[in-house]
């Protein structure tokens, strides 16, 4: 008591009507019920943004696997005197690791199959620093690609509509064709199937194949051109930043265009990252209207202290404290509910790898089967930025509801208050 006695006036009264049993057990109940909806959809929030941050992080991994984070092409997808490129850029800072590589179209064939295809010629013990490919390989290694050997390692998807399994011989056509005195035909060469990955993403699966670079070089007839320079760096958000200051250093080097990974698959990061904010936004609604129902728990509260409000004005009380009682009252159902929220949605979001497969089990059933969906797990990445941001703005949704009933309350006049008392 002794704790309470040495609070301003206005959070000691405020505090007591919180604690004090009511005489009218409906107001107890609406309370409660906002402090429980506050709760519910603050930790729905939490754990709703951190399963699209795990899944907008589990597709960046799956991209990059593939993809670099930069990419440096010349013109005419030719670039010239590419080693020297190669090792200024590998001095730059935030560049961990460059790699060169051959990109052209081509047309795969096994007997009646034909696929058209991405042809990618790398440098394996190279272009295992600037991607994660060297991960996703469900057969044989990137290794296995030898300069001479014409082999070739293709996407999961794109082997299975050939009809190829590691060791099948497989047919390449460039479409870039050669002069004969029958006319134009494309060039061919048979290549070995040596390797196949999966990186869970269609378009790399389905479209993809892997050569050595050397052996590119021969098929387009490149000589010792390559069409571009792959870049890994050491924080991949940096893309963007570094790609500015490279366009200005190599500005007078020559026309080289550079695109980072954001460029690149711009659209499709968009599109998830409108879904967070368009589920930020539906799921805020919970907490708003759990927020709003203090207003009828307030409006009820100052109904019901009518005769303490006006003795209260009688004894002293300015409007304003009496103000900034039920403010008191208000903003603590708001922030208790807020707090349970919040604990009960780290809880969750750091343990869904474990609760989800729990429900599953229980009841028999399976979110996301792996028949149908590449990510087959709830992934789930806590960031605490947006913690921050869905418990403030649960705290201050719950103050602003209890504004209008706390401005009532301070314009109650103690006469007609006591009129029937």
């Amino acid at each position: 008591m002794s704790f309470l006695n040495s609070l301003p006036f206005e959070l000691f009264v405020g505090l007591r009507y919180t604690r004090a049993k009511r005489r009218n057990h409906f107001i107890s109940f609406i309370s409660m019920t906002s402090m429980v909806g506050i709760s519910l959809g603050v930790a729905a929030l939490i754990v709703v943004l951190s399963v699209m941050n795990g899944f907008q992080q589990e597709l960046r991994t799956r991209i990059l696997g593939v993809a670099s984070h930069l990419q440096i092409t010349g013109a005419n997808n030719v670039l010239a005197d590419w080693p020297s490129l190669t090792a200024e850029l590998r001095k730059t800072e935030h560049v961990r690791a460059a790699a060169p590589y051959i990109m052209a179209q081509g047309m795969l064939s096994n007997g009646p199959a034909v696929q058209g295809t991405i042809v990618r010629g790398v440098l394996p013990a190279l272009e295992d620093q600037v991607a994660e490919l060297g991960a996703h390989m469900r057969a044989g290694s990137l290794d296995d690609l030898k300069p001479g050997g014409f082999g070739i390692v293709l996407g999961v998807e794109l082997a299975q509509s050939l009809g190829l399994i590691v060791g099948d011989k497989v047919v390449l056509m460039a479409p870039q064709g050669q002069f004969t005195p029958t006319g134009v035909v494309p060039r061919i060469k048979q290549f070995t199937l040596v390797g196949m990955f999966q990186i869970g993403m269609y378009e790399y699966d389905a479209g993809l194949a892997l050569i050595h670079m050397d052996d590119a070089a021969k098929l387009y007839r490149m000589g010792e051109n390559v069409s571009g320079v792959r870049l890994k760096l050491d924080d991949l958000f940096r893309a963007p930043a570094v790609s500015r200051d490279l366009t200005s250093l190599l500005s007078n080097s020559g026309p080289y265009y550079l695109s980072d990974w954001t460029q690149q698959h711009a659209n499709f990061f968009r599109a998830v990252q409108m879904e967070k904010r368009v589920m930020f936004i539906i799921l805020t609604l919970i907490v708003a209207v759990a927020a709003f129902n203090i207003v009828s728990t307030l409006v009820m509260a100052v109904t019901d202290k009518r005769a303490d409000i006006a003795i209260m004005r009688t004894f002293g009380a300015s409007p304003r404290s009496i103000m900034q009682i039920f403010i008191v009252q208000g903003a603590l159902i708001g922030f208790i509910g807020t707090i349970l929220g919040g604990i009960c949605g780290i809880i969750v979001a750091f343990n869904i790898d474990v609760i989800v497969p729990f429900i599953e089990r229980l009841f028999n059933i399976q979110f996301l089967a792996k028949d149908v969906y590449y990510i087959s797990d709830l992934p789930s990445q806590l960031l605490w930025s947006d913690v921050s941001m869905i418990v403030l703005l649960s705290f201050l949704l719950s103050l602003l509801a209890t504004l209008y009933p706390s401005w009532k309350a301070a314009k109650m006049n103690p006469a007609e208050a006591l009129r029937y008392e």
